[in-house]
């Protein structure tokens, strides 16, 4: 399965963004995979600061799994100085609908 959503990265913090994912956590890199994701990218959209991300998992049920878990818990606090988050840190996210497909 496919899934996409976007967030909004906070402006002025485009670099910082970056580096952070650059030095991703061996942990988090872990649970991410144990949980089946895999081709995990992330996109930003240098004029509106929008970010698109974009990965591939077998079971999207284990997605639900991850917000339970502390490393995750951990990163989202890590990270919502720079990002748009709900009360509980994790990162405003819209999923988005697929429209097309070329295989």
């Amino acid at each position: 399965m496919r899934i996409a959503s976007k967030m909004k990265l906070l402006k002025g913090f485009e670099a910082e963004y970056k580096k952070r994912h650059d030095e991703i956590w061996p942990e988090l890199k872990t649970l991410l995979k144990e949980a089946g994701i895999k081709d995990y990218s992330i996109f930003l959209d240098e004029e509106t600061n929008d970010l698109f991300a974009y990965f591939t998992i077998e079971d999207d049920k284990k997605i639900n799994e991850l917000p339970a878990r502390e490393i995750m818990k951990k990163w989202w606090d890590y990270m919502k100085d720079i990002m748009e988050t709900n009360e509980d840190n994790s990162p405003v996210s819209s999923l988005l609908k697929e429209v097309f497909y070329l295989k």
